[in-house]
């Protein structure tokens, strides 16, 4: 016995007829209605997760591990007082973690074995200017620029610290200063759109 194709290809285009037509009559409740729930999912995954969302960031809340990640750090820091670069994570460390006083403290250990480290002065004077200690911020400032005259984000920081001092006019010398004499910069360009809002 032969079988024709014609009635294959119908039996095949009924088949797909129905599969179609169960599927997407199939009411699935798999399928979720609104994703956009403001509730944390009840998993492994975001099991720790679903107190620290309620509750601000505070001592509280910090987790163990970076409890015990700042007590690694102390301890490597207090075993050889001279490694500058365990010392410079630890207070990079301390600051991100709200701790601003102590990472000051850290941060001079270092400048009291490399006074030219221009990072750790960075670091410093944007501790100071977050803390609108302009004049301190201003002071550290100028310690790079003894070390590197030709520093232009030093040079574009100064005109920054001044702008948020109040003293427009500092700001803008420091900052036509630096697109006149570094064209083409990074800080230059910064400084020009900063000019432009002065």
């Amino acid at each position: 016995m032969k079988i024709k194709p014609l009635y294959i290809y119908t039996g095949v285009v009924v088949l797909a007829i129905i599969f179609l037509v169960f599927f997407t009559s199939r009411n699935d409740s798999d399928i979720p209605g609104n994703i956009n729930t403001n509730q944390m999912p009840d998993d492994d995954v975001h099991k720790g997760l679903k107190d620290q969302v309620q509750a601000p960031p505070g001592k509280g809340n910090v987790s163990s591990e970076i409890k015990h990640r700042l007590e690694m750090l102390k301890k490597a820091v207090e075993e050889n007082p001279k490694d500058t670069l365990k010392m410079k994570e630890y207070a990079d460390f301390l600051a991100s973690a709200h701790h601003p006083d102590e990472a000051i403290k850290y941060y001079y250990n270092i400048l009291n074995i490399n006074p030219r480290r221009s990072d750790i002065l960075f670091s410093l004077a944007y501790i100071y200017y977050n803390k609108k200690n302009y004049e301190k911020a201003e002071e550290v400032i100028s310690k790079i620029l003894l070390y590197e005259p030709d520093n232009t984000q030093a040079i574009y920081n100064l005109g920054a610290i001044a702008a948020s001092s109040g003293d427009k006019q500092k700001a803008k010398a420091q900052w036509e200063k630096l697109v006149k004499n570094y064209p083409g910069s990074d800080e230059a360009k910064l400084a020009e759109g900063s000019l432009k809002k002065l």
